[in-house]
């Protein structure tokens, strides 16, 4: 269906909710390393619950290597300063969702690499610095899998 990509998460519990949301929506979960902690690490344990065995969980390198071994249909960047609504993005199966390490965002590099018209916004109020991770990975998994129709869900 999509591949969600977290570039050098730092944050288990985060992690650990979005492995519970792959699970639940077919998505595969990649992660580009470094990461900021181990996949043994008990907050990502206690935030995944027992999901990890049922989520595609993939770990890559580098983002070229991810790019190399998954060939996405898009690649799609998330960050505060994109400039496109992810509502008025039309998405299609295979297409993948790039998302920076919690303290920080995507690197300038991976956005300038990426393009303007690949770069993903979540509309906030005047003066807002960010949305908790795991929550925007959910806006947008969901809104793209909406647009499929829901193919494959129980209800």
């Amino acid at each position: 269906m999509f591949h969600v990509v977290l570039y050098q998460p730092e944050i288990p519990p985060n992690t650990g909710n979005i492995i519970r949301l792959c699970a639940n929506t077919g998505c595969a979960l990649h992660l580009i390393h470094p990461l900021g902690f181990s996949l043994d690490d008990k907050k990502l344990r206690r935030a995944g619950l027992d999901y990890r065995e049922w989520a595609a969980l993939h770990e890559h390198g580098s983002l070229a290597a991810f790019r190399e071994a998954v060939n996405p249909t898009r690649l799609w960047g998330v960050s505060t300063r994109g400039t496109t609504v992810y509502a008025d993005a039309e998405f299609q199966p295979g297409d993948a969702f790039l998302f920076g390490p919690e303290t920080r965002g995507l690197p300038d590099a991976v956005l300038q690499e990426l393009g303007k018209t690949a770069v993903l916004r979540l509309p906030m109020v005047s003066n807002s610095r960010s949305l908790n991770l795991s929550n925007t990975v959910a806006v947008l998994v969901y809104e793209a899998w909406r647009q499929q129709g829901f193919p494959a869900s129980a209800g």
